[in-house]
């Protein structure tokens, strides 16, 4: 604006060509070195905000990975991906936009404001009068936007997490089998509708607020163009004095445009923010000691001392904004284990049998820490392992449940998930001796075939014999088997048990028992019975003692050995 009053008054008017011509050249100049500028700015703030989207996403993935398993039992897997997708890209763009020109929007303010002064401090102050027009409209659009903003982000949560639960193999049969799509459409169709009309509000309410202050800002350059040219009129100002506050003045509302929206963005954002830091607030349940020490790499017992344990409360481990819960009812978990005791010594196998309910799989959950105990400690040799390090409680604790996860990879992904540094022949001895190299080695891509969503292209049977392959490749030293072989037919079941004796030889295990075949080769039976250890013994010892076991046998057992369904471990 300074060049355009020295072109006007010191070279159009006077007729002075050598300086329109150098002013010409400094406004290119100028033009050249803004752009610049311009382009450093942008990418400074494009790497600061990615540099931010980044940190927080990898923050919160991490975070959430130690959470305990109570945690993913209660929170909804779509609203989770939605905190770490669109919540954490809502918080980076909002920063990228707004934060990042923050300091230059006010430097320019600063900047034109003390030009103008110093040119004409009377139109100066005529145009600041409009200034708190600016202001009161960003406080009240501020609110409005941060309640749509929330509004939309938990229905986009809701959208997330009923795509996740029907794009999947399991979902899509259960909606096709009892004929719901047509269902499943129409609610979706309500989310995403409800989404875009708030979106469609979002867009007006911002589109409003910019007219309006489009507006302030040309009712202000009339209010200068009618003051100052009355000005240039009678001789008080030059014109190109006028010319350059006109522009000086564009250059004032534009940062002040952005600096009002300010608030409103950040306002936004802040939605963003507080969804995200709810899930960084969240702290882990299990973690490490200062002094944890490392399990040393040997043979281990197993061994429960006077162990009573509660789950832990919903609030203890969720969050009810993602459980699509208003808040977490105060209930009083009850008390799931009552003074546990046993030793199982290293290289013996020890079978949990007992009730649905009793407590079986909450024991084999806290061998491997995925909970810590109420009361007592659970040893791996003479180490408490709230003691040791996770990883290392981790490498010393193998388990196979009665639902072997697989993720949606090849088949040799899937095993070096336990060994990354596995070879192909090792890959492959552990497949053999889990009874799966032959069927892996007739597949036309072998090793390298894609198992599908959670392993569906394989049986129930084929499934749990590369799991138990991947337990072997891991090599621990205690094993934890859970109903390893339940709700599998009798051909898969006597091929998975195989492989299951490979995987107990030589090592300490606890297995949830339901075959009686398991149960016969174990060195101890313990008989659990809401949450206490009510019988222990061999099975000859517990068949004579009567009592729940002979119960058990009666009903579950005997059948099978009358029928000669008993496979050899």
């Amino acid at each position: 604006p300074l060049l355009f009053k020295r072109i006007v008054d010191d070279g159009i008017t006077p007729g002075n060509a050598s300086v329109v011509t150098t002013s010409a050249f400094l406004l290119v100049g100028v033009a050249v070195l803004t752009a610049v500028l311009g382009l450093i700015s942008r990418y400074w703030s494009s790497r600061i905000g990615e540099g931010l989207i980044y940190d927080l996403r990898t923050e919160v993935f991490g975070h959430v990975q130690r959470q305990p398993i109570a945690f993913f039992t209660r929170a909804q897997t779509g609203a989770l991906v939605s905190r770490l997708n669109n919540d954490v890209i809502g918080a980076q763009q909002a920063f990228t936009s707004t934060m990042s020109g923050v300091l230059g929007n006010l430097i320019s303010v600063v900047v034109v404001l003390v030009t103008m002064f110093l040119l004409s401090w009377q139109i100066t102050l005529a145009s600041l009068l409009l200034l708190p027009v600016f202001i009161i409209p960003a406080k009240w659009m501020g609110r409005r936007l941060q309640s749509l903003t929330r509004e939309q982000m938990t229905v986009n949560a809701e959208m997330s997490t009923q795509m996740t639960e029907r794009f999947n193999v399991a979902g899509a049969l259960l909606v096709k089998l009892f004929g719901r799509p047509a269902d499943e459409d129409e609610r979706f169709s309500s989310k995403a509708g409800r989404v875009r009309d708030i979106g469609v509000t979002i867009a007006m309410a911002n589109r409003y607020f910019l007219t309006a202050l489009t507006l302030v800002a040309a009712l202000a350059t009339a209010m200068v163009y009618g003051i100052g040219g009355n000005l240039v009129i009678s001789g008080a100002m030059t014109l190109g004095t006028l010319l350059a506050l006109a522009a000086l003045l564009a250059q004032l509302y534009g940062p002040l445009t952005a600096l009002s929206n300010v608030r409103v963005d950040v306002m936004t954002a802040l939605v963003s923010f507080e969804r995200v830091f709810e899930v960084l607030d969240l702290p882990p349940l299990i973690t490490d000691k200062p002094d944890a020490k490392p399990l040393p790499d040997v043979p281990t017992s197993v061994q429960f001392k006077d162990v009573s344990f509660t789950y832990p409360s919903p609030s203890e481990v969720s969050l009810a904004s993602l459980e699509s819960i208003a808040h977490h009812k105060t209930v009083r978990s009850e008390e799931v284990l009552h003074n546990v005791s046993f030793t199982v010594e290293p290289g013996q196998m020890i079978a949990l049998v007992g009730p649905s309910g009793a407590g079986k799989t909450t024991v084999t959950q806290l061998i491997a820490r995925l909970y810590d105990t109420t009361s007592g400690a659970v040893m791996l040799g003479e180490i408490d392992i709230k003691d040791a390090t996770l990883d290392s409680v981790r490498a010393t604790v193998g388990a196979v449940t009665q639902d072997a996860h697989l993720f949606h990879d090849t088949i040799k992904a899937n095993l070096l998930y336990s060994q990354p540094e596995a070879s192909d022949a090792e890959i492959m001895q552990a497949c053999d001796d889990a009874n799966i190299g032959g069927l892996i080695r007739a597949l036309p891509e072998g090793l390298e075939t894609v198992v599908g969503d959670r392993g569906h292209r394989l049986s129930g049977g084929e499934k749990q014999r590369i799991a138990i392959a991947r337990l072997l490749l891991k090599a621990p030293k205690v094993v934890v088997l859970d109903e390893a072989t339940a709700h599998l037919d009798s051909g898969s079941e006597a091929a998975v048990q195989r492989a299951l004796a490979k995987a107990l030889e030589g090592r300490t295990s606890v297995v949830v028992a339901h075959r009686l075949s398991t149960i016969r080769e174990a060195d101890e039976i313990l008989v659990i019975s809401a949450g206490s250890v009510v019988q222990r013994g061999s099975h000859t010892e517990l068949l004579a003692e009567g009592g729940q076991y002979a119960d058990l046998y009666r009903t579950q057992f005997a059948p099978e050995a009358e029928s000669g369904d008993v496979t050899p471990v």
